[in-house]
Formats: C-alpha cells, structure tokens, sequence
C-alpha cells in the first residue's frame, strides 16, 4: 500500500472558482482577494488580513512595519522551519535562539527574558505542529520590556490555548497558505493585525510601496499614483485567492477529520516502544503529525517507512544546526540542546482529511514494527 506523506483536499468548486477568475478582468490582486481577506477576518476574528504570497513575506513586512531594521534583535526559536529566521535577517535584524520546551517542542518562556538586551525589539513565537506558545505568558514578558509580538502561524489557523486563539494578543499574526498547510493555494500567505495602520502600511509595503493597487487604479477616472515607500512584490493574486475562498468554511470540518486520525495515531502509539510523542496543550490545529524517536536511528527510520510505501517528512531539524546558520553565527549544536535533540529525533507521518482509516491503520502497523 503507498500512502502519500500529504494530498489535497480541494474541491471542484475551488477549481471552478479559479476558472470564473481566468474568465474576469482581473488575474492579478483584485475583489476575490479582497473577498478572502474579508472571509478570513471573519474566521480568525482579527480586524484586518493583508494576503500576500508567502508566510515568509508576511512575517518580513511585519517585522519591517514594526520599524525593526539593521542593529535591532528579534527573540524566536530554532525549531521551525528556516523563513523564522530569515525573515529576521531580511529586515537586518538579527535572529536570536531561545531553546524549546522538552515536552512540546514550543518556545521556551521561561528563557525568553534572560536573552533580552537593550538592542531587542520583538519576539516571534512560533506555534509549532499547531499547538500554541504560551502567548498570556509571552505577553506578559513583551509588555513589562516594551517589546513587539509577531505570532508565526504558519502550523496553527485553528488553534486555541488558554482561550486565546492566534493573534489575539500579537501585534501580528503570520499565516501560510503553502501546498500541505491546512488551507492552501499552492504557494501563499497572510498577515493579520487589528492595527488598522500596520495593515495600511503594508498594503503598501506588499506591492512596490505604490500608493495603488491595479484595483483601485482601474476604477473610476485614471488618478495617477505615486511611490511613498520602498517596498516589496509580494501580493497575491486573485487566482490563488479564488483557491481559498471556499475552503474557509470547510476548515472546522477538515479539522475535525485529522483529530479523529490524529487520536487513532495516539492510541496506536501509546505506550510503544521507542516512539514518543509531542504534548498537546490547548486545541492544535493538528497541521502535522510528529513522533520522536532514537536520534541514532532516526535516518534508518525514516528510510523504512518509505521503503515499506510510507511518505514521511522531517519538520524540522533545528536552525542553528544548519550550515549557514553555524557559518555566519557561529552556532554549535549544544547551545540549544533540546531543539538539537528534538530536531534529531523527528520524523513526521501522513495526516490530512483525504487520509483513510485503512491508511492511518497501515501506518501505525508500519511505525510500530520499524520504531520498536
């Protein structure tokens, strides 16, 4: 049986949602776009959404509407995926690690206070596999320093913890709308904030810093635009918007599927032999399915699920581990060992709605004979 690490769970009516946008006037940002943001907001609960065309870019503009800029530290975590980091690094900030939590993988609060400088200017929390950071308590922290908040949400629309979903207590929250997240477009992303000037300037920031979009220049008589600000191409279109605008409304709905595989999985693991797995705290968007097993097994591992017709990812190894991180920094493993040792010890199995309860039973049996 080959089991796909992840397929689509598009509908005919997101096609043909994409067909009527080729048929229009506009391709490129216009009303189906606006549509998304306006459907988005009502989703998330946050005032505003600007959609752009990666998570990356999102995160990027938030940090630079934040005026974070070169000299400037911004507090996040080496587990993630590498865009944490560099969207730091692209505004000429620098990124700097704090370690995880053992037992979830998330950001470590109790260890963000003593990394803050007088040059720190933000944290970015990451939300990792769709569980949330603790953000009451991160709050806390970035208000007693007068820091900023950018929540990167790229694993966690449906998230809850405490009663906080996300961007509720950010300044902004970060959302990717890649090919495998839980609403996709392919290539994709968005940036929420109830700051109606934040979510003005990047609407800027997002499209060359012109004054006008091509929306608002092709209605009404031609007014000229201008160029305010040096900015970015990194608005969305709305073909890839026509994509999402329908599957806004199934999210609960496909939530509800990868619970129902995700808790086979649990009772399928529980108490097994050489396979550990991330606690859950809060309500998890269930975005990805990560074990933990022996870091000296882990490569041979992952060569045996594929080996037996079973796709399967690492997500992630650990940033600071990685070559140009320990090149330009100068990062060695151990100084952030239990992101090191989660990073070495993941491996993460199939979950999306299209999965079949014959599959999911497919992949415990396999996980259970290669891990043990």
């Amino acid at each position: 049986m080959k089991i796909e690490f992840y397929r689509h769970s598009l509908e005919q009516s997101d096609i043909d949602n994409v067909c009527n946008t080729l048929k229009s006037i506009f391709l490129t940002t216009g009303p189906v776009t606006l549509e998304f943001e306006k459907r988005f907001c009502e989703h998330t609960g946050i005032k505003h959404t600007v959609a752009l065309n990666s998570c990356t870019a999102a995160l990027h503009l938030a940090l630079l509407a934040l005026n974070i800029g070169p000299g400037d530290e911004v507090i996040t975590t080496p587990m993630t995926f590498i865009a944490t980091a560099t969207a730091i690094m692209h505004t000429g900030a620098t990124p700097v690690f704090v370690d995880v939590e053992p037992t979830t993988g998330l950001m470590n609060t109790n260890l963000v206070e003593q990394a803050i400088t007088p040059r720190t200017k933000a944290i970015l929390p990451v939300h990792l596999y769709g569980t949330m950071v603790d953000m009451k308590e991160l709050r806390t922290i970035a208000d007693r320093h007068s820091l900023k908040i950018v929540e990167d949400c790229a694993h966690c629309i449906e998230g809850e913890r405490d009663g906080i979903r996300p961007g509720q207590l950010g300044d902004a929250a970060c959302y990717s709308f890649y090919a495998t997240k839980n609403l996709t477009c392919g290539e994709g992303g968005a940036l929420c904030t109830n700051d109606g000037c934040m979510a003005e300037k990047v609407n800027i920031l997002k499209l060359h810093g012109m004054s006008k979009d091509a929306a608002s220049r092709y209605s009404g008589k031609y007014k000229h635009w201008d160029m305010v600000l040096e900015g970015w191409k990194y608005n969305m279109s709305d073909i890839l918007a026509a994509l999402m605008v329908n599957q806004i409304a199934r999210l609960e709905g496909n939530l509800e599927r990868r619970e129902a595989i995700s808790t086979r999985y649990d009772r399928g693991f529980n108490d097994q032999v050489g396979i550990e797995l991330p606690k859950i705290i809060g309500k998890s968007a269930r975005h990805l399915y990560t074990i933990w097993v022996n870091a000296d097994r882990r490569d041979s591992i992952l060569h045996a699920f594929q080996d037996k017709g079973v796709g399967v990812a690492v997500n992630y190894r650990a940033v600071h581990i990685l070559t140009f991180f320990r090149d330009k920094f100068g990062f060695h493993p151990d100084d952030f060992p239990v992101a090191h040792d989660i990073g070495r010890r993941t491996i993460t199995l199939p979950l999306y709605p299209g999965l079949l309860d014959e599959e999911v039973e497919n992949v415990i049996d396999v996980a259970c004979k290669v891990c043990g």
